[in-house]
């Protein structure tokens, strides 16, 4: 249609119906009027519709929208997992910062401290002795190696030794380290590369970061130290046993100790000051379907919240004695989840490092692999591949 039609539509549309005509008349020629303007607004709507869109069309926008890539589609984890669960038979392992551990150091502590620390590695050989120097993963993404001092293994009255890195030597924060060494502590400031060394006496083996101490022990006795002044005192707790405390549950939290065997298993609470027994409840398994059960604790435990997670020895529907992971509550002793690993592992092959941010524990896989798993939805994946020697995390 063009503007000379288009103009003879609208002449037509505001002619008056004349008063002399008979009624009739009249009303049939209103009618003819009201649909003339129906048709006239009808079609300067599509005009109105066709040039605006073709002018949007062409004319570019002044702030166009963000481009937003298509995330890939990601297949449904189960909520609400089965008590006992397996990994899978081969892991996959999705890129992780803590996977630059398996390359070797690029710089020294000494040359560039750190901001925080993620994580230290202390390659080991097949016989479980050094492989090389302790290394220091930062923040940035730097490897070091930590060249300010040298750490002796760990050793008992009887002589057994082990390396001087295990889980729970990294401050919570990431700032600091403390190692247990025959007769002293030492702590290494990351941030400044500074080392100070606190006289204690006794075959020295295990560190706990418990807020604002340093718990440090061995077999006959765990001393408490400050981590500010330096100052120690005995604590009547075991370091063998004791749980690191929640960084986020601040100084006054209980310390929780998983004693026993079997059906002797328990859980005690103390208070944080003076190790003195608050409370000490039965470890149940009643969750857990016949005949899973929990025989014993090794390795270091981890509060998370409400939930403790440590490695453990348990009967399987294989065997009496596999290896496992466990996932307690912290106030009841009730075990709520545990990680069937197998029967074909090296004994203590896996101790817990951790709880990363979003609830899931990450543990040590013998002889050369970091996994995480979690508890509430089965999802166990690798995070560091070859890496075979003892890992620390930050909290």
């Amino acid at each position: 249609m063009n503007e000379q039609d288009l103009r003879q539509l609208l002449t037509v549309s505001v002619e008056d119906v004349l008063p002399s005509q008979p009624a009739t008349a009249g009303w049939e020629r209103a009618r003819r009027t009201r649909r003339t303007r129906r048709a006239v607004g009808a079609v300067a709507l599509a005009v109105a519709l066709v040039g605006g869109g073709t002018v949007a069309a062409l004319r570019p926008p002044a702030n166009p929208p963000p481009e937003i890539p298509v995330a890939p589609t990601r297949t449904a984890v189960p909520t609400h997992a089965a008590p006992v669960q397996r990994p899978p038979a081969e892991l996959t392992f999705p890129p992780d910062p803590l996977a630059r551990l398996s390359g070797p150091a690029t710089v020294r502590l000494s040359e560039r401290p750190v901001e925080r620390a993620l994580a230290l590695f202390q390659p080991l050989d097949e016989e479980l002795h050094a492989n090389g120097p302790i290394r220091v993963l930062g923040n940035d993404g730097v490897v070091r190696s930590l060249d300010v001092v040298t750490l002796a293994p760990t050793r008992d009255a009887g002589g057994n030794q082990a390396a001087a890195v295990k889980p729970g030597v990294l401050s919570p924060d990431g700032r600091s380290a403390a190692f247990a060494q025959t007769n002293e502590l030492i702590m290494v400031d990351l941030t400044t590369a500074g080392v100070r060394r606190i006289p204690l006496d006794g075959y020295l083996e295990l560190v706990v970061w418990a807020n604002d101490r340093v718990l440090v022990g061995g077999d006959d006795r765990t001393y408490a130290v400050d981590r500010v002044t330096g100052a120690a005192s005995t604590i009547d707790v075991s370091a063998w046993v004791v749980a690191a405390p929640d960084p986020a549950a601040g100084r006054e939290a209980a310390l929780i100790e998983m004693v026993g065997e079997r059906s002797g298993l328990k859980l005690r609470s103390r208070t944080a000051r003076e190790g003195t027994t608050r409370s000490e409840q039965p470890i149940t398994s009643s969750a857990l379907p016949s005949p899973y059960q929990i025989n014993e604790f090794y390795g270091r435990g981890w509060l998370h919240g409400g939930r403790v997670a440590s490695a453990a020895w348990i009967t399987s529907g294989e065997i009496d004695g596999a290896e496992g992971v466990a996932v307690l509550d912290a106030r009841t002793g009730a075990v709520a989840h545990v990680l069937d690993l197998g029967r074909d592992r090296s004994k203590g092959c896996c101790p817990v490092l951790g709880w990363d941010n979003k609830g899931a524990v990450l543990l040590q896989l013998a002889p050369a692999a970091v996994a995480r798993w979690d508890p509430e939805t089965g999802e166990i994946t690798g995070v560091v591949r070859d890496l075979r020697g003892m890992v620390a995390l930050a909290g």
